[in-house]
């Protein structure tokens, strides 16, 4: 599987983000919810500073649940029976997916305050 070309490794890239969007309910939502982000900055056209935060931290959140469900089809094909030790994994996993997403969370509201207080003209 090493050194194969590029086309190649890329094709087996999109069908990973294609399996999680037809596997994962989670990925569908936080998939569309980062397409609002992209409307809305279009939409605004703030910095350039929000539009990085904004979409670094949509593609953290993406990248942490392919991660994510990666690690969780891995454990239940590895040991399908429950185990103390695969439940750490999977809910450290889906933990790391809740602390990414926090942070987008609260990196948006930041960029919606500036919008705020910039079109109030406070501040």
């Amino acid at each position: 599987m090493k050194n194969q070309p590029f086309t190649k490794r890329l094709s087996y890239s999109l069908q990973g983000v294609r399996t999680a969007w037809r596997l994962e309910a989670s990925f569908r939502f936080q998939s569309l919810m980062a397409l609002g982000v992209v409307a809305l900055l279009i939409a605004l056209r703030p910095a350039a500073i929000w539009w990085a935060l904004l979409l670094m931290n949509c593609g953290l959140v993406l990248a942490a649940e392919l991660i994510n469900t990666a690690l969780e089809h891995a454990l239940d094909h590895l040991h399908p029976e429950i185990h103390p030790a695969i439940k750490v994994s999977k809910d450290c996993a889906a933990g790391a997916v809740l602390i990414f997403s926090l942070s987008a969370v609260g990196t948006f509201l930041a960029f919606l305050w500036s919008i705020f207080v910039r079109t109030s003209g406070r501040g």
